[in-house]
C-alpha cells in the first residue's frame, strides 16, 4: 500500500505552474482543434499523463467531483494522489462528476450517464479528459463552430472512434452538454460543446 509520503510529488512550482497549464487550457478552449502543451514540471501517477496531471492539480479542488475510469482506478494510489495534492473528491456516479478522467476511451460509457447541466446551471456539467494516443498523427477531422474560422483540420489517433457522432447530442442539448478535452503526453486539445465535426476521413 502506498504510503501519502511515497506518492508522486505535485507541480515543481505550484504558482507557475498552475497559471501556465491555466492558460493553455483557456487558449484551447477558446481554440477549438488547436494543439497546445502542458510546459509544467509535474508528478505522474500512473496512468496520467503529464497534461492530463497539470489539469488535474489546476482545474480540481474540493468542490469538483471527480469520476475515474476502469483504467484510471487500477489502483487506489491515484485517487489518494488526487485527494492529497487537489482536495477533489472521487465519485463512483459519473452523472454528479464535474470532471471524468478517462484512461481506456474506447470502453467509454454512454455520455448521457454524466452530468449534463441544467438551462440555468448549464455549467453544471461534466468536462471528459479523455487521454488518447496522438493528437498529431492519425484519422483527419474537420470541425467548425465559435473559435473557428471557417473549417479547421485536426489529425488525430483517438477513441473511441465515434466520439464525435456521440458529440452530436450537444447540438439538442445546447446549452446544456458535455465538453471535452484530448491530451496526449503533454499535448491536450480542447473540444467544446459548441464543436461539431463537418466530416473526417482515414
Amino acid at each position: 500500500m502506498t504510503t501519502i509520503a511515497e506518492l508522486p510529488a505535485g507541480f515543481a512550482d505550484k504558482v507557475l505552474s498552475a497559471q501556465s497549464t491555466f492558460r493553455s487550457v483557456m487558449e484551447a478552449m477558446a481554440r477549438p482543434r488547436s494543439v497546445h502543451h502542458v510546459v509544467a514540471t509535474v508528478g505522474t501517477p500512473s496512468p496520467l499523463m503529464r497534461g492530463t496531471a497539470a489539469i488535474a492539480l489546476t482545474l480540481f479542488d474540493h468542490d469538483t467531483p471527480i469520476f475515474l475510469d476502469a483504467g484510471m482506478s487500477q489502483t487506489s494510489d491515484l485517487a489518494k494522489w488526487l485527494k492529497f495534492h487537489s482536495g477533489a473528491p472521487v465519485v463512483a456516479d459519473a452523472s454528479i462528476c464535474h470532471f471524468a478522467l478517462i484512461a481506456n476511451p474506447s470502453e467509454l460509457a454512454d455520455l448521457a450517464g454524466f452530468a449534463l447541466g441544467s438551462n440555468e446551471y448549464p455549467d453544471r456539467s461534466t468536462t471528459l479528459i479523455l487521454q488518447v494516443e496522438s493528437l498529431t498523427q492519425g484519422r483527419r477531422y474537420e470541425l467548425c463552430g465559435p473559435g473557428i474560422d471557417g473549417i479547421a483540420t485536426l489529425h488525430a489517433t483517438i477513441a473511441p472512434e465515434d466520439l464525435f457522432a456521440r458529440l452530436a447530442i450537444n447540438e439538442t442539448l445546447f446549452p446544456r452538454g458535455i465538453d471535452v478535452v484530448l491530451v496526449a503526453g503533454e499535448a491536450i486539445v480542447a473540444i467544446p460543446r459548441t464543436t461539431r465535426l463537418v466530416r473526417h476521413g482515414g
